[in-house]
């Protein structure tokens, strides 16, 4: 397995990381326990060591199902989980607002840990910008945990390149993280430069496109009545019409290189920058396999500029995400 740094920071992980949240959450009902704990352990046969949780996933669910399904190989992965959303009092199943107080960062890495089966958590993300606590704030409460032994790195996840450096002055953030794949490039805008210029590595979830950049999703595509792409934008018939152009351009790469589509967007993104750790999510063994894959994928620099020039022309239809969701990212 292909390694690489995030960053300055010295946290080395698998090329290809692995994200959990569908596991338990978003994409239909959750998944059957004991297939993901195989799941999970096939991973790390294939020498993943980099798994993506979080509090809100599920909620709780998912980081109790890693952390049981990861607990033999202690000492050999790397799980990074998220705090800043407050949980239903009542124990219901969403979220019901943002919360970064110090004092509650503390409480959900306690409990981070608990469900992890861990005594630190080694990449502890801030889930969402909270417009009502300094982002200062965070990251010395974050510091503090660190200082204490808890956490181990510190990151961030949809923030802005200006709330990036004011983090990062008073802890040193080893990665961000944010959606970014050949269907939502925001982040080369601002963000990118400034991760390069303060040392900094960079996480993309959603690499493919939530499912989309596989071509294994059209526009008659049905999905599950719980299933979350039901509410985003992007995913309206009509868009996914529309920007099926968009596969079809990785197909006709993929049939040159004699990959996959979703292997060729992998591939994309690894070629960016060298400290660019994808984290494409999945529930079947075939599509672990499969995404792996495009660690073999060499794609030379005329591939670089055939694949810019072609997606550069394609104007991509429809938010990522609700109105109410795309406030939080960006802050």
């Amino acid at each position: 397995m292909q390694k690489r740094t995030l960053g300055r920071s010295g946290l080395e992980v698998s090329a290809l990381g692995l994200g959990c949240m569908g596991m338990s959450t978003s994409y239909g009902p959750p998944q059957e326990k004991r297939e993901m704990a195989s799941l999970l352990r096939a991973a790390v046969e294939h020498g993943v060591t980099f798994f993506d949780t979080a509090e809100v996933y599920g909620p709780l669910t998912n980081e109790a199902l890693v952390g049981e399904a990861l607990a033999p190989f202690r000492g050999r992965v790397a799980i990074a989980t998220k705090f800043g959303f407050r949980l239903d009092p009542e124990g219901g199943p969403k979220w019901v607002g943002l919360d970064s107080r110090p004092e509650h960062i503390r409480e959900v890495a306690e409990g981070s840990l608990g469900r992890l089966r861990v005594d630190a958590i080694d990449l502890f993300y801030q889930h969402r910008v909270d417009p009502e606590v300094p982002i200062e704030d965070v990251a010395g409460a974050v510091k503090e945990l660190i200082r204490e032994g808890k956490v181990r790195h510190f990151g961030l996840s949809e923030a802005a390149a200006r709330t990036i450096r004011r983090a990062h002055a008073v802890q040193p953030v080893t990665a961000v993280q944010s959606e970014y794949s050949l269907w939502t490039r925001g982040p080369e805008a601002e963000v990118l430069p400034t991760l390069e210029a303060l040392g900094i590595g960079f996480v993309p979830y959603r690499p493919l496109g939530r499912g989309f950049l596989t071509g294994k999703i059209t526009e008659t595509t049905s999905f599950d009545g719980s299933d979350f792409r039901n509410t985003l934008p992007r995913f309206a018939p009509e868009a996914r019409r529309a920007n099926q152009a968009l596969v079809d351009l990785l197909a006709r790469i993929a049939a040159r290189k004699k990959a996959t589509p979703a292997q060729i967007a992998l591939a994309w993104l690894l070629a960016q920058k060298p400290w660019i750790v994808p984290i494409p999510g999945t529930t079947k063994r075939a599509r672990l396999e499969e995404n792996l894959g495009a660690l073999e994928v060499a794609l030379t620099a005329d591939d670089l500029r055939e694949i810019d020039g072609a997606a550069s022309a394609i104007q991509v239809q429809g938010d990522r995400y609700p109105e109410n969701l795309e406030r939080m990212t960006g802050r």
